[in-house]
């Protein structure tokens, strides 16, 4: 049976004033995640939200809690991100002293362990500890900003931990975050990417919901 391919709109792009209304969009559309990203100023130059916003996003969405921290010593929070409900928790690489120790912590606290990497990171880092990780956030773009343009070096990075994935008999998903529209989505998927986070390609356009529609399409041909 062919792998279903996940669609994950982030809630950076959504519009805040109106953040029900966005997390009910999604609800009713055909996306698989809320993909969350929870910065603080420090690992990355720029501050999101935080466990306040999280709260109330969980309250309303009825769809998986994807939440990607760029964060630094991101073990702090395992337990309370727990608390307020995220389904997988990703961690950067970058961010890490320890992380084996972190992933499974994550696990222990009962949330899929995800791992973030940076476009200069290189995926033969996490071959080591693939079995323990149930998802790779690739960004395809510099963390810390929204709207940025798609690194085009990614397709090659994606192949590369495919084989590695494959290789060790893994079931670790690829998850690509960072400038994916209509024009590369059919591509990732090829390269062999699993999940693909879209933000400002969902909320900026006329309509977000059919936009949803169109990228689960294009990748599940």
């Amino acid at each position: 049976m062919k792998n279903n391919k996940l669609i994950a709109p982030s809630i950076l792009a959504a519009d805040f004033a109106n953040l029900q209304r966005d997390i009910e969009m999604i609800n009713s559309s055909e996306a698989d995640y809320f993909h969350i990203d929870i910065m603080d100023g420090v690992f990355v130059p720029n501050i999101s939200f935080g466990m306040p916003v999280l709260k109330a996003i969980t309250k309303h969405a009825k769809k998986t809690i994807d939440v990607h921290l760029m964060i630094v010593d991101p073990d702090r929070f395992i337990d309370t991100f727990a608390a307020l409900g995220a389904n997988i928790l990703s961690v950067h690489y970058e961010a890490c002293t320890h992380l084996h120790r972190t992933l499974q912590a994550i696990k222990a606290a009962g949330m899929k362990a995800g791992v973030a990497i940076n476009p200069h990171t290189n995926v033969a880092l996490l071959e080591d500890v693939i079995h323990d990780i149930d998802l790779v956030c690739m960004m395809s773009v510099n963390p810390g900003f929204g709207g940025q343009s798609f690194i085009e070096n990614t397709y090659k990075k994606i192949a590369q931990l495919k084989e590695i994935i494959f290789n060790n008999n893994a079931s670790t998903l690829i998850e690509i975050d960072g400038g994916v529209t209509d024009q590369n989505a059919e591509k990732l998927v090829k390269a062999g990417a699993d999940v693909l986070v879209a933000g400002s390609f969902v909320f900026k356009s006329d309509d977000p919901k059919s936009t949803i529609k169109k990228l689960k399409e294009i990748t599940n041909k």
